[in-house]
């Protein structure tokens, strides 16, 4: 399963791994093996990771609460108590070491301290009272992103998977509605 990055910040990216999450939930992080895969394949954070047993739990539990104070701000109500508690005590972890050369940025540290970057990226995002966070317009899909578009206009998560769903929908709609009226109006000439 490849992994999407279009939420705008890596916490919500996290949440993001829950996919449907009222209908028929689908998760990308089934194993500890997709933890790593999921840290590998995001840029912000360190390329090689391995997560044990342990460490995986913790980062679900990281992603869980993410998406609960995530949602509680969308509907702009108080945050849950134990997902801060969960994000906060996460956030005190170690960070991850960062090193500048010609080829970028590079970060490195163990699974511990990508979560650590994951929960302080999430507070970050959270607490800033300018983030325009939504959740996508699509029916369905249930990811949290961070709208940074001209005037806060975004309606989804992204245009490859359900802005693009969205919009054929709407064509095939416009389509069987003209044909319907196009076979009304024939019936009516004979």
């Amino acid at each position: 399963m490849d992994f999407v990055f279009v939420s705008g910040n890596p916490a919500l990216d996290l949440a993001g791994t829950v996919g449907a999450r009222r209908d028929e939930p689908l998760d990308a992080l089934a194993a500890p093996a997709d933890l790593e895969r999921w840290v590998a394949a995001c840029d912000e954070l360190p390329d090689r990771v391995t997560a044990d047993f342990a460490t995986f739990e913790s980062a679900l539990s990281l992603r869980e609460a993410i998406y609960r104070l995530a949602l509680d701000r969308v509907r702009d109500r108080p945050f849950d108590s134990d997902s801060l508690e969960i994000i906060n005590d996460m956030a005190a972890g170690p960070v991850p070491a960062i090193k500048l050369s010609d080829a970028g940025l590079r970060m490195s540290g163990d699974l511990r301290a990508a979560l650590s970057h994951i929960a302080r990226s999430g507070i970050a995002v959270l607490a800033d009272p300018s983030a325009c966070l939504k959740e996508c317009g699509r029916t369905g899909c249930t990811r949290l992103y961070l709208d940074r578009s001209r005037g806060a206009r975004r309606t989804w998560c992204g245009m490859d998977e359900c802005g693009n769903r969205v919009k054929a929908a709407a064509y095939r709609a416009r389509r069987r509605g003209s044909t319907t009226a196009e076979e009304a109006a024939s019936t009516r000439s004979h």
